[in-house]
C-alpha cells in the first residue's frame, strides 16, 4: 500500500476557499499516462470523494449522439398507453418497466415517503455466470420492448462503453486511494451492473406532488460507482454536502456525473462518502418540465468479499461482507410493496 494522500496532521486534503466541492476532471491526461497529470487528477478525485462523493468527468470519449439516440427511443416507449407498458412491468431489480408507484428511494434512509415521481426502463447484466443460483438471481435475460425496436442495439453499445469507463474509473480510484491501481478493478472479471433510463415527466402525467414527494427521494446509491448522463432542469439533481446542505448539482452537457455508492464507501473505510442526492419534483414555475437520465450503476463480481481499507487511509473498520448479499438487501429496501 502506498502512502495515502494526506493534508496537515494526517487528515484528508483540505479544500481551498472558493474551490468547487464537485470538480470537473478531464480524463484525457489520465488516459495519456502522463505521471504528473495523473497525480494531480488522483489528488482532486480523493478530495472530491471525501467532501461530496461526486465529481464530473469529461474526456471520456462517449459519443453524445449515442446518448441522444437512447433518449429518443426510450421517449417513444414512455409515451405509450399505460396498458401497453404494463406488459413489461417489474419490481425494483427486475428487467423491464418500473411504473409509477414502484419505487421510493427515501425508504433506504428509513424515511417513509410517497413513491418517486418517475418511470424507468431497467436493464442489467445478462451474460451467464457459472453458478446457477447466482446466474438466476443476477444474470437474467434483459427484456427489450418490441414497441421500441431500436433501443436494444443502442443500449447494448452504451453499456459496453459504460463497462469500459467503469473499469477505467476504478483504476483511477485505486490510484486516488493510494493503493494498487487494480485494487478495485481486479474484482471486475464478471461484474454485475444495473442500468436505468429514468423518465421524469411533468405534472400533467404525474399529478401535483404530495408533501415530501420527489422525482427521486433522498438516498445514496448502493454499489461501487454510478455513471450518470443527465439533463439540466429546475426539477433536477441536488447533492448534499455537510458544508452547504442541499445544492443544485453542477451541469456540463459534455460530462458524466460520477458518484460513489455505499459499497465503495465501506470499502474505503468511510474515507470516501457515498454521495447523497435527490431529484426535485416538477417545479411550480415550470410544471410541464420533462427530463430523462441514463443511470449506470456499477457493481463488481458476485461473491466479492469487501474488506475496509485499514488506517491511516480508512477511518472506519467494517466487518467484511459479501458484496451481493449487501446489494440485494439494499435493493429490497426501496421496493414499494
Amino acid at each position: 500500500m502506498r502512502e495515502p494522500r494526506r493534508g496537515p496532521e494526517g487528515q484528508g486534503i483540505l479544500r481551498s476557499p472558493g474551490e468547487p466541492r464537485i470538480p470537473t476532471v478531464d480524463l484525457r491526461p489520465w488516459l495519456s499516462g502522463d505521471t504528473q497529470a495523473r497525480e494531480e487528477i488522483a489528488r482532486t478525485v480523493d478530495q472530491a470523494l471525501q467532501t461530496a462523493g461526486f465529481l464530473l468527468v469529461t474526456g471520456h470519449g462517449v459519443d453524445p449522439a449515442l446518448r441522444a439516440g437512447i433518449r429518443e427511443a426510450a421517449r417513444a416507449f414512455f409515451a405509450l398507453p399505460a396498458e401497453v407498458k404494463e406488459r413489461y412491468a417489474v419490481k425494483v431489480g427486475g428487467r423491464g418497466w418500473l411504473g409509477p408507484g414502484a419505487e421510493a428511494n427515501g425508504y433506504s434512509e428509513g424515511t417513509e415517503t410517497p413513491p418517486d415521481l418517475k418511470e424507468s426502463l431497467s436493464f442489467a447484466t445478462h451474460e451467464p455466470f457459472d453458478d446457477p443460483a447466482v446466474n438466476a438471481e443476477w444474470y437474467a435475460p434483459n427484456v427489450w420492448p418490441a414497441e421500441a425496436p431500436g433501443l436494444r442495439a443502442l443500449c447494448e453499445e452504451y453499456l459496453e462503453r459504460m463497462g469500459e469507463l467503469e473499469k477505467e474509473l476504478l483504476t483511477l480510484l485505486g490510484d486516488a486511494l493510494g493503493v494498487e491501481r487494480d485494487f478495485f478493478s481486479r474484482h471486475m472479471d464478471h461484474p454485475t451492473y444495473g442500468f436505468n433510463i429514468n423518465w421524469y415527466p411533468g405534472v400533467e402525467v404525474v399529478g401535483e406532488p404530495e408533501p415530501g414527494q420527489f422525482r427521486i427521494g433522498p438516498h445514496t446509491d448502493f454499489g461501487t460507482v454510478t455513471i450518470l448522463d443527465r439533463q439540466a432542469g429546475k426539477g433536477g439533481l441536488q447533492v448534499y454536502t455537510d458544508a452547504g446542505g442541499w445544492e443544485d448539482a453542477p451541469f456540463d452537457p459534455e460530462a458524466f456525473t460520477i458518484n460513489i455508492g455505499d459499497l465503495m464507501a465501506r470499502w474505503t473505510g468511510d474515507r470516501w462518502r457515498s454521495g447523497r442526492h435527490r431529484v426535485l419534483p416538477p417545479p411550480a414555475d415550470s410544471p410541464t418540465e420533462e427530463l430523462m437520465s441514463l443511470v449506470y450503476f456499477g457493481e463488481c463480481t458476485p461473491g466479492t468479499i469487501v474488506e475496509s481499507v485499514p488506517a491511516p487511509v480508512g477511518r472506519v473498520a467494517y466487518e467484511p461482507f459479501d458484496s451481493h448479499v449487501y446489494l440485494r438487501g439494499q435493493l429490497d429496501s426501496i421496493t414499494v410493496e
